[in-house]
């Protein structure tokens, strides 16, 4: 029915991450993936799954290097408080997708689908600001609390990055499907180059 933002990921680690050789050899978190796997291996780290529940303590003894999350998880989950490096990379997205039975939808009363999808949109757009206003805050109360040094990656080092993950692009055309991954792409430049 709808996408409901959580907001871009950024990377933490226990070393600083500002270019694509800073991650070499890393353990990184990932949760459950075979995309954020081959990502984390294009980088030249090492992926490391493991629950989300697990993630803090993981960090705190070492088990993992670092890992990557929107801000408001990092903040919420006091991940900050064991990484001491962070890259505003954005270099993916968090969302949700909310779904609802077919059969079960299509037997609802049209004028009750009106209603539900009415709701939803607006729903969807008060998520969304929700989870931008939440990230922004985080961002801002982790910046504060002085435990992780934030980096900024130049328009260069973002290029360079995204460079790295090109293999990914190719190695999941044939999970994900060629042609949606081309009109992502070209939707996501849209909004890096300003269009959007």
């Amino acid at each position: 029915m709808a996408y409901w933002d959580n907001g871009f990921k950024i990377f933490s680690a226990n070393s600083p991450i500002k270019t694509v050789a800073d991650f070499k050899g890393l353990k990184m978190r990932v949760q459950s993936s075979k995309v954020l796997e081959a990502q984390m291996r294009a980088l030249g780290s090492s992926p490391q799954v493991m629950p989300f529940s697990e993630v803090y303590q993981g960090l705190q003894t070492g088990v993992v290097d670092g890992t990557e999350n929107p801000p408001s998880n990092m903040y919420t989950q006091k991940m900050f408080e064991v990484q001491k490096f962070g890259n505003i990379s954005r270099h993916g997205y968090l969302g949700y997708a909310v779904i609802v039975n077919k059969k079960f939808w299509d037997e609802l009363p049209a004028d009750v689908r009106s209603g539900l999808e009415k709701a939803m949109t607006e729903a969807t757009a008060y998520n969304n600001e929700i989870a931008k206003k939440d990230n922004d805050e985080a961002l801002a109360a982790m910046k504060a609390s002085g435990k992780t040094d934030f980096y900024t990656p130049t328009d260069a080092e973002r290029a360079a990055l995204c460079k790295a993950m090109e293999p990914v692009y190719e190695e999941m055309q044939s999970r994900i499907g060629k042609d949606l991954i081309a009109a992502i792409r070209q939707e996501a430049g849209s909004i890096v180059e300003g269009k959007k």
